[in-house]
C-alpha cells in the first residue's frame, strides 16, 4: 500500500475528465428529484394525517377537521414552498417532530434544488458570455488552425514548443472528436465548416496573422484557402494537400506555402528504405526538441560580406528580399545586410529564438 507522499503524487498527476451532460438532461434530472421530494413528503404527511388538523370550516366528509390525501398534497406544496397559510397544522407531538426533523430538511433541499438550478444556469451562462467577450476583445494577430487531425495537432505542438501561447491559437473543425481533443489541449475551437464565411469570422480570421489549413480533402483546402484569403489579404497561409497535382491550384487560391503530405511521406519512406541512416537524419530534422533542428535566424553584423559556407552555423539557405536562395546560389555568394539565414543547429536552441544569434553570440548592436 503506497504511503501518503506517494498518494499525493498520484493525486497531482491524475486528472479525471470532466463529465459533460446536456442542459436539458440536467434540468430534467433536477425536476424529477424535486418531484420525488414532493411525493415523499405528501406520503409522509398522509400516513401521519391523524396528527394534523384543518383549521378552516369543517367541510362535508371532513369531520373534526380531518386531513385526507388532497389536504396532504396541499399542505406539502405550501410547506415546501415556504408559503405557509397556517390553515393546516400539526398538533400531535409525533407530527410536530416529523415536521421538525424530516419535513424541514426536505423543505430546505427542495428550495436548494430549484433555486440552485436557476442560479447555476444563470451563473454558467454569465461566465461563458464573459469568457467569450474577453476572448474576442484580446484575439488579434493570432493563429487559426483549420482541421484538428494528426497534422493539425502536430502543427499546434510545433507552434507551442517554439513559444506560441495556446491562448493565441484557435482551431476550426466541424467534428465533435476534434472539439473534445482541442478542449483537452487547452485550445479554443470554433465548430463548423471552414469554407463558410460566418464560421471563419467567429474565429476572427480577418485579424489573424497566420492560418494553417490541414483539412482531410484537397477540394476543401482550396475552398477554405479562397475564403480565408478573401477575408484576410495579409495573413500568411500554410496549407497541406494530399496530392502534388493540387499544389498549383492551392497556391492560386491564395496559399503562401503548400506542403504535399503524401509526397513528403513517400520521400521519407524511400530514403529510409534506401539509406536507413539518411532516413534517421531526416526524421531528426523534422522532430523538434531533440537532436538537430532547422531554424531561421537574422544575420549578425560581423557576418556581413562573408560567404555562407564560412559561417560556424551549417547554412543551407539564405532569405533575401523575401526570396529563398540555396547557400551555393551565385546571388548570395556574399552575405548582405538584411539577409536571414536558414541553418541546421542543435535542438537545445529555440528554432525561432527572438535574439539574433544561435550559440550565445552577442546581439548585432553590441557587435557594432
Amino acid at each position: 500500500m503506497p504511503d501518503d507522499s506517494t498518494a499525493r503524487g498520484f493525486t497531482g498527476l491524475l486528472k479525471l475528465p470532466a463529465t459533460t451532460r446536456s442542459p436539458w438532461w440536467e434540468l430534467t434530472r433536477r425536476l424529477l428529484m424535486a418531484l420525488a421530494l414532493l411525493v415523499f413528503t405528501v406520503l409522509l404527511v398522509y400516513f401521519d394525517r391523524d396528527g394534523y388538523r384543518d383549521g378552516t370550516d369543517i367541510r362535508p366528509g371532513h369531520p373534526n377537521g380531518t386531513v385526507d390525501l388532497s389536504d396532504a398534497i396541499y399542505y406539502t406544496t405550501v410547506t415546501l414552498s415556504t408559503t405557509g397559510y397556517g390553515d393546516i397544522a400539526p398538533f400531535s407531538q409525533g407530527a410536530r417532530l416529523i415536521n421538525a426533523f424530516a419535513i424541514t430538511p426536505l423543505r430546505i433541499a427542495f428550495l436548494v434544488l430549484l433555486i440552485g438550478t436557476t442560479l447555476e444556469v444563470l451563473a454558467s451562462q454569465g461566465r461563458e458570455m464573459f469568457r467569450v467577450a474577453r476572448w474576442r476583445k484580446h484575439m488579434d494577430q493570432h493563429v487559426v488552425v483549420i482541421g484538428y487531425g494528426t497534422k493539425g495537432r502536430s502543427a499546434v505542438d510545433t507552434l507551442v514548443s517554439n513559444g506560441t501561447s495556446r491562448d493565441s491559437v484557435v482551431v476550426v473543425d466541424p467534428g465533435s472528436v476534434a472539439q473534445e481533443e482541442a478542449h483537452a489541449d487547452g485550445l479554443a475551437i470554433v465548430t463548423g465548416d471552414a469554407t463558410r464565411r460566418e464560421v471563419l469570422r467567429r474565429a476572427h480570421v480577418e485579424s489573424a496573422r497566420q492560418v494553417i489549413i490541414t483539412t482531410a480533402r484537397d477540394d476543401t483546402t482550396v475552398l477554405a484557402t479562397l475564403t480565408v484569403r478573401q477575408l484576410n489579404p495579409d495573413a500568411y497561409i500554410v496549407a497541406a494537400v494530399r496530392e502534388g497535382d493540387n499544389v498549383p491550384l492551392v497556391r492560386q487560391s491564395g496559399a503562401d506555402s503548400v506542403i504535399t503530405s503524401s509526397d513528403a511521406v513517400g520521400r521519407l519512406l524511400g530514403l529510409a528504405s534506401f539509406s536507413p541512416n539518411l532516413g534517421s537524419v531526416m526524421e531528426d530534422l523534422l522532430t523538434y526538441g531533440e537532436g538537430l533542428e532547422v531554424a531561421q535566424r537574422d544575420l549578425l553584423v560581423n557576418e556581413v560580406g562573408k560567404a555562407p559556407q564560412s559561417l560556424p552555423d551549417q547554412v543551407i539557405a539564405v532569405v533575401r528580399d523575401e526570396k529563398v536562395y540555396r547557400y551555393f546560389d551565385p546571388t548570395v555568394t556574399l552575405l548582405a545586410r538584411g539577409d536571414e539565414l536558414i541553418v541546421v543547429r542543435p535542438a537545445r536552441e529555440l528554432p525561432w529564438a527572438p535574439r539574433p544569434g544561435t550559440h550565445n553570440e552577442a546581439g548585432s548592436d553590441e557587435e557594432e
